[in-house]
């Protein structure tokens, strides 16, 4: 499957990426991780007048926001509000079991919950709530295509990281980078990528199960968590060190909005 944007869909992606470049959206998740939603707030605020909380009716801009959200590491229920809700004012956040039992980030919303559950992702605040019912299947599969291009963001930007890292980490007078073993581990990062990429957005065009997205986008992030911890060596493991944003967050959204077995089997019933 090849799959091009268009200009209206090349301009917005590179507005929003100038607007993230230059927000700081790591020190925005870390306050965010320790109660401080004043940063994260005026940033939705600014993606709010970009229109991004009303895309729930345009799948493929959807995709492409949720792409950039997940790259650069934005806090935050937009999932939930935006793809789940499709609320373009204000935030809200929901939970839907079983598959999202608790609801994220409750506490920046007029929702009402119960204590904090803690995530491996310090940025993902989750709170128990009572939940609708019944489950909204198409505004489930939407969100599923956004955790599935958060995934894909979220993915490049670790490749791209670890790429940059191993280009200028030198051991015994060369860079790290020269050698083949992690050349090849950085292509399958690559390769995964780039094949979970056309399910995104063939999903989005309905042309594609959501399920598959999922799938291929879990997988090709959770490859390139790996493989950017292995080549940054024990850094990568430190939470001061920046690439622990992503690699929580990959971690937490494998099984956000349905773990990968469920997506599996949506597949495989959807074939047989």
């Amino acid at each position: 499957m090849r799959f091009e944007l268009d200009g209206d869909e090349k301009d917005f992606a590179s507005a929003l990426d100038s607007l993230l470049v230059n927000a700081d959206t790591v020190a925005v998740a870390r306050a965010w991780a320790e109660g401080d939603h004043e940063p994260g707030l005026k940033l939705w605020g600014r993606l709010a007048e970009m229109g991004v909380t009303s895309l729930a009716d345009e799948p493929v801009f959807l995709a492409l926001a949720f792409e950039r959200l997940g790259f650069h590491a934005v806090p935050g229920p937009y999932v939930e509000s935006i793809a789940y809700l499709a609320r373009d004012e204000g935030i809200a956040t929901v939970a839907v079991p079983p598959h999202v039992p608790y609801a994220l980030d409750a506490d920046v919303t007029d929702v009402p919950h119960g204590p904090m559950r803690v995530s491996v992702d310090r940025t993902r605040r989750l709170f128990e709530v009572e939940a609708p019912d019944p489950i909204d299947e198409a505004a489930f599969d939407r969100a599923v295509l956004a955790v599935s291009a958060q995934l894909l963001g979220a993915g490049e930007r670790v490749l791209a990281d670890s790429v940059t890292y191993v280009k200028q980490r030198k051991q015994f007078g060369r860079e790290i980078g020269s050698y083949q073993a992690i050349k090849h581990a950085l292509a399958d990062v690559r390769i995964a990528l780039d094949f979970a990429r056309p399910l995104v957005y063939g999903a989005a065009l309905g042309e594609v199960p959501v399920s598959a997205a999922k799938v291929a986008t879990g997988d090709a992030a959770y490859l390139a968590s790996r493989t950017g911890l292995q080549v940054h060596g024990a850094i990568g493991y430190t939470q001061e060190f920046d690439l622990s944003v992503w690699i929580t967050k990959i971690r937490a959204l494998l099984t956000a909005w349905g773990t990968p077995a469920f997506h599996r089997q949506r597949v495989l019933e959807g074939l047989v």
